[in-house]
């Protein structure tokens, strides 16, 4: 068992990012709910506290009872976590006077604090709250201030305890990650979590978990479910079965290209074509939700008609991440997200669950990926949603409509991929929109379909821009797309970021 540090997440949106963080400096770490700390677990050498979308004087607020966790372990709190340490000492957290957002400069007033260690005297931070320490309890020592608050880093007299008010997670606090590295240092946790360390520890525990038992995994084609399937089949081999469903929805030849890719990885793969099957399903259908819940519960049948196929499968494998537990964590007493990648079978068949990827975020995934030896085009892909086309299709779904995008689709990646600018977008395709317009192709009016290509560029897909690509290749694509694509007449580009719009039309 790797050493850890625990992150008790009392609802901020950059807790994952603080997770992020620790892990790029090879440390092992876990988000968990504020109030369920893991009491008992030896592996624990350090806690930090996150931010929340609270005041710590508001009823609603999330409060723990950190007493036996303090002077216990090394305790930094961050923001909100630096407050609620403050509150519960007996100091005083009250409205700033003006909001303090934004970047800061941080002066340090304690150079010898082990958690300032190598800072320069003068450095950006980001600051982000409404309320403010504005009173230190006894024994609360400052050791840094910006222009506008002084109370910016405190350090508590007899414990290895520290807050600070602004965010070390996040990429404009300059020295953020030298803050949490210090943390790591003080708090003695070997940094050993590396992508080789992490095969090596999983192989082993697979193979112990696993014996000889069968397995089944879906696969989709992209990145979680490609590693998840290479690590499987490095710790159990011919005992893992895949099994790839095309539903007529995935990019221009990509079934056939898919297969081929994962039979150079010496997967067992069942390759089904239920392309037919889909599209009777899917006729006539517009609601976007519905749509979605006829692709996934025809991906179910369809996968279950298939396992049935095999003799004594024990488990179903899903290359679930970490992002996917912590949104299904219930911490606000909101569910996020509900998860999981093939809903109910494991309960339906009656099948035990291994999810080898669980606790990695996606860029130790492609980090994984490529320590096993995996083609760069395959850890490189951009995500690509689970209905495919599916909700590229605005409106109802017919085999022409799909080609269409299909082509479209291929034109623009094509294009990205010569012009070196598929890796400096985090996602993009072609979407097919209910519109026509009147065009001229030769000396002929056409009526014809609009196509929107969408780019963008993000970290995490939380929040995402509209990628700023070159007029000059947009021009170049579009006109592809119309003179290649029949049906079409008309390329709009769309420069929306998320929020307020979505990644997706659907």
């Amino acid at each position: 068992m790797h050493e850890k540090i625990i992150i008790l997440d009392f609802g901020s949106q950059t807790t994952q990012l603080i997770g992020r963080r620790v892990r790029e400096l090879n440390t092992y770490c876990e988000i968990v709910p504020y109030n369920k700390f893991p009491f008992g677990d030896e592996t624990v050498k350090g806690v930090i506290l996150s931010g929340s979308p609270f005041s710590v004087n508001d009823k609603n607020a999330f409060k723990a009872d950190l007493s036996q966790i303090r002077g216990k372990y090394p305790l930094l709190g961050i923001c909100y976590g630096a407050q609620l340490l403050a509150s519960v000492s007996g100091g005083e957290v009250d409205k700033a006077d003006s909001r303090e957002y934004g970047r800061a400069h941080l002066r340090i007033r304690e150079a010898n604090d082990p958690l300032l260690t190598g800072l320069p005297t003068n450095s950006q931070v980001w600051m982000s709250h409404g309320d403010t320490i504005v009173k230190v309890p006894e024994h609360f020592n400052v050791i840094a201030s910006t222009e506008d608050v002084d109370l910016a880093a405190y350090k508590v007299d007899g414990e290895e305890t520290w807050g600070v008010q602004f965010h070390p997670e996040v990429f404009h606090t300059e020295q953020g990650t030298k803050i949490l590295d210090n943390f790591l240092t003080i708090s003695g946790v070997k940094k050993d979590w590396t992508p080789a360390s992490f095969i090596a520890t999983t192989v082993q525990e697979l193979k112990e978990q696993l014996g000889d038992d069968k397995l089944i995994l879906a696969l989709s084609g992209g990145v979680d479910s490609s590693v998840t399937a290479v690590l499987l089949n490095k710790a159990i081999g011919k005992n893992l079965t895949c099994i790839f469903v095309d539903h007529g929805l995935l990019r221009k030849n990509e079934f056939e290209s898919v297969l081929e890719n994962y039979e150079h990885l010496g997967l067992n793969v069942i390759g089904v074509d239920a392309k037919q099957h889909f599209y009777g399903e899917l006729d006539g259908v517009t609601d976007p939700e519905r749509k979605r819940k006829i692709i996934g519960k025809g991906f179910i049948d369809i996968f279950e008609q298939e396992a049935k196929k095999l003799k004594d499968i024990k488990w179903l494998a899903q290359g679930t991440i970490y992002p996917d537990i912590i949104e299904s964590l219930s911490i606000t007493g909101v569910t996020i997200k509900s998860h999981h990648n093939v809903g109910g079978l494991p309960e339906k068949m009656n099948l035990k669950l291994c999810e080898p990827l669980r606790l990695l975020f996606k860029d130790e995934v492609r980090k994984i990926g490529l320590e096993l030896g995996m083609q760069e085009h395959l850890i490189h892909r951009h995500p690509f949603p689970g209905p495919g086309l599916g909700i590229r299709i605005l409106g109802s779904i017919t085999p022409d409509k799909v080609r269409v995008v299909q082509e479209a689709d291929d034109i623009f990646i094509s294009h990205l991929r010569a012009a070196g600018l598929y890796n400096k977008v985090w996602q993009a395709g072609a979407i097919l929109l209910p519109v026509q317009s009147v065009g001229v192709m030769g000396d002929e009016r056409t009526y014809e379909n609009t196509i929107a290509l969408r780019a963008v560029t993000s970290t995490d897909a939380m929040t995402a821009d509209w990628a700023h690509l070159p007029y000059e290749f947009l021009a170049k694509v579009s006109n592809e797309i119309i003179n290649k694509v029949k049906g079409v007449n008309r390329v709009v580009y769309d420069i929306s970021s998320k929020p307020p719009a979505t990644i997706e039309w659907e």
